[in-house]
């Protein structure tokens, strides 16, 4: 693997992918609204196996949709109970789908996953580890990040972002993307 992510090229300069729209997951906490039907809306986790239950509407499927997909389904099921349901979900707790969070692994001070976020950044993500070990090697790091074509690596050079303050290795981050961050050989 030590051979694979030297030749990984870097994401410095790389253009911005597209944002992608919220997919709700397991973890999450929704608001079911009603609107003028109050006594029906209700705030419901999202169960691990990705449902989440309402008054007239039980075991809807929400994992892997967007809210507005997810509040069509519960409206075109409240249609037998009620004349043209309005239906608004928000995201009131986020957690996503588990194959689009980041994760952070090796030298840092708190490994962790944690949902993905428009305009992420490596900076946030090494803020949200607290930062690196003294046995990092953080100039070695790599992003693994999932591809049309397989997973690819790419370099990022965290010693220089922290310690020297050069924001031009302050990539954004991918849904679904993992940053290794090696121990260093001394």
């Amino acid at each position: 693997m030590l051979a694979a992510c030297t030749r990984a090229p870097s994401l410095v300069g790389a253009p911005p992918i597209p944002e992608p729209q919220y997919l709700i997951g397991p973890g999450d906490a929704v608001n079911v609204f009603i609107y003028r039907v109050p006594e029906l809306s209700v705030e419901v986790p999202v169960r691990p196996d990705g449902l989440i239950s309402t008054p007239l509407v039980p075991d809807t499927v929400a994992l892997g949709k967007t809210p507005s997909q997810l509040a069509a389904d519960i409206e075109n099921r409240l249609k037998k109970y009620i004349k043209d349901p309005n239906v608004t979900i928000m995201v009131t707790s986020f957690a996503g789908p588990p194959d689009l969070r980041i994760r952070v692994i090796g030298e840092v001070a708190q490994p962790l996953e944690m949902p993905y976020h428009v305009q992420l950044s490596l900076l946030d993500v090494m803020i949200a580890t607290k930062g690196l070990t003294r046995f990092a090697a953080g100039n070695r790091s790599v992003i693994v990040r999932r591809e049309p074509g397989g997973p690819r690596t790419y370099n990022v050079r965290l010693d220089d972002m922290l310690k020297d303050g050069d924001v031009s290795q302050n990539v954004s981050m991918q849904p679904g993307d993992t940053l290794f961050v090696p121990q260093s050989w001394f």
